[in-house]
């Protein structure tokens, strides 16, 4: 495998460093996002050396793609961070550190959202932002409450895991 990275490495990096400039329009995170995509590849296993060497550009663009997917959700969320912390008085903002552990934070949970299905997401977010309960989201959802509830609940078991991955 080392060696099917060096290949793809040697070859194809600079044309995924100039993929990704062309989807991001900065040179720096482009090349920072094709590091992350042979670091990817170096954390695979055996079976996707093989697709790496038959269709070595879509693989890497896939990858790629990801990432790119994953930079703008994060840029997303910490603009929407930025102004919501500047809508607070300068005497309740969180010190530098604090900002930056729940800015991280927030992206964890995006992430697991992500994983979700819309409706369990959509569910998980009405009780907690909108604190409405079981039956109200059944009901406004248009699912049956035993539904709702294990939505709730695998929301719930995602957000308890992701407290032990730190």
């Amino acid at each position: 495998m080392p060696q099917t990275v060096h290949t793809l490495y040697t070859h194809h990096y600079s044309w995924l460093r100039g993929w990704l400039l062309h989807k991001l329009g900065n040179a720096f995170d482009a090349a920072d996002l094709a590091q992350d995509v042979f670091l990817r590849v170096l954390a695979r296993r055996e079976r996707a050396a093989e697709a790496a060497m038959r269709e070595p550009r879509a693989y890497l663009r896939t990858i790629a793609h990801g990432l790119v997917v994953d930079h703008w959700r994060r840029r997303d969320l910490e603009q929407a961070w930025l102004e919501a912390l500047a809508a607070q008085p300068e005497a309740l903002a969180p010190p530098p550190e604090l900002r930056l552990e729940l800015l991280q934070a927030l992206v964890q949970i995006d992430r697991m959202l992500d994983t979700l299905k819309p409706a369990a997401r959509k569910a998980f977010l009405m009780a907690q932002l909108d604190g409405l309960s079981c039956p109200q989201i059944a009901l406004r959802l248009g699912l049956s409450l035993a539904t709702v509830e294990r939505y709730i609940a695998r929301a719930l078991r995602a957000c308890y895991a992701l407290q032990f991955e730190q």
